[in-house]
């Protein structure tokens, strides 16, 4: 099928003005001011009108507990599984799967079949090999295999600092996590990532200066998240980000709430300020921690209740931004497209551009709602309503 979006506002994430872009099976082929195409009837060519929209890259979402997180309350407070149109009506057509606390029930192989199964139904997927612990679970026995051998392995996460429900490594065996899956991401040309879940503890972000420091390991392998979680954190992690240092901030369904009772620095807040310290805008990334539980705990550690995230918060987030702090949306954009892509090395995500793939969202100029979403070429959410379902979701 070939498909032409016609007089859309472009944002690749920069601002490139009205464009036609046309669409040959899963890429873009043609993005010009005016494309004309005649094929004698022989292929039928489809043609969405994007006028008074807005396109952007499609979002990707690179911290997901798609198989389902949480537990912190007991076995009743374990989250559900993704479905494929929560992803889909918040905009996002690449998704990063990881396990979180509990890498005891919930196992690699079985988070692995999670993400072929969203990628069956029509998104793109990766996964983190591992959990919060140290030595963490892996699908082969060896975390370096992991990476090396399985197409959809990136790195590894969340693994857990700072908190009380992290293992409480020593410094020597979360250096020598890091090292591990440096060198495998080296030898398998992936990111090798480390996703670090940032808690609220007093140790912030020690190991990482920490590895900075005193090793070779370099600043880019880590990727802490939860950056925002509370204000100390995040002068800590302003500081991080000075040397380099990516950091990855949680969106919030009730940012209001949670700045509020927990003091976290909400998306909009911390890239504004990330903006006004003059920090790269090549080093923040923004995501849900969908369907992972937003459990809470007094001031003695005891749990006191649960919420769960999902990937909607990212667009809030955007609007945010953009309503809020006035922040331009080619900068705040970056944090769901060019920065994950190029972290985490999906050469084909995260911008309009020629021969890229067509993951692609068209957002009302004036809301900047979700109105139409493709994921590699093929419509999913059309006039702001699913119209590709999940194997197991009601239509």
């Amino acid at each position: 099928m070939i498909k032409i979006i016609r007089n859309a506002k472009v944002y690749s994430p920069e601002e490139k003005g009205i464009k036609d872009i046309l669409i040959l099976g899963d890429k873009i082929a043609a993005i010009e001011d005016e494309i004309k195409i005649d094929l004698g009837g022989v292929v039928e060519v489809e043609e969405i009108d994007g006028t008074g929209k807005i396109l952007t890259p499609g979002f990707i979402d690179c911290h997901v507990h798609i198989l389902g997180g949480g537990g912190e309350g007991g076995f009743k407070t374990r989250t559900p599984e993704i479905k494929l149109t929560t992803l889909t009506m918040a905009g996002v057509t690449t998704v990063v799967g990881t396990l979180g606390t509990d890498g005891i029930c919930r196992d690699i192989n079985a988070l692995l079949a999670k993400a072929r199964g969203l990628e069956e139904e029509g998104v793109s997927t990766y996964i983190y090999t591992g959990a919060y612990q140290i030595p963490t679970p892996t699908l082969t026995g060896d975390i370096m295999k992991d990476i090396m051998a399985i197409d959809k392995v990136i790195g590894t996460g969340e693994i857990a600092l700072s908190d009380h429900r992290s293992s409480q490594p020593t410094f020597e065996e979360f250096l020598r996590l890091a090292a591990n899956v440096r060198v495998a991401g080296m030898l398998s040309g992936k990111a090798g990532i480390i996703n670090i879940h940032m808690g609220d503890g007093k140790s912030n972000l020690d190991y990482l200066n920490r590895a900075v420091d005193e090793t070779e390991i370099p600043i880019t392998q880590f990727l802490p998240t939860h950056s925002g979680r509370n204000p100390e954190l995040f002068e800590e992690t302003i500081k991080y980000m000075k040397r380099g240092g990516y950091a990855d901030f949680t969106g919030a369904e009730d940012p209001d709430l949670w700045e509020r009772e927990y003091g976290e620095v909400r998306i909009s807040k911390a890239l504004k300020r990330i903006i006004d310290e003059k920090i790269s805008l090549d080093n923040f990334t923004f995501t849900s921690d969908g369907q992972g539980s937003f459990p809470m705990f007094n001031d003695k550690n005891e749990y006191i209740g649960i919420g769960i995230g999902t990937s909607s918060c990212l667009l809030e987030a955007i609007k945010e931004c953009v309503f809020r702090e006035n922040i331009p949306l080619n900068i705040a954009l970056r944090g769901l497209t060019t920065n994950p892509a190029r972290i985490l090395k999906f050469a084909d995500k995260g911008e309009i551009k020629v021969g890229k793939d067509a993951d692609i969202n068209l957002l009302d100029e004036n809301t900047l709602d979700i109105d139409s979403v493709f994921a590699k070429g093929k419509l999913m959410v059309e006039s702001k309503k699913p119209i590709v379902f999940g194997t197991f979701e009601e239509r």
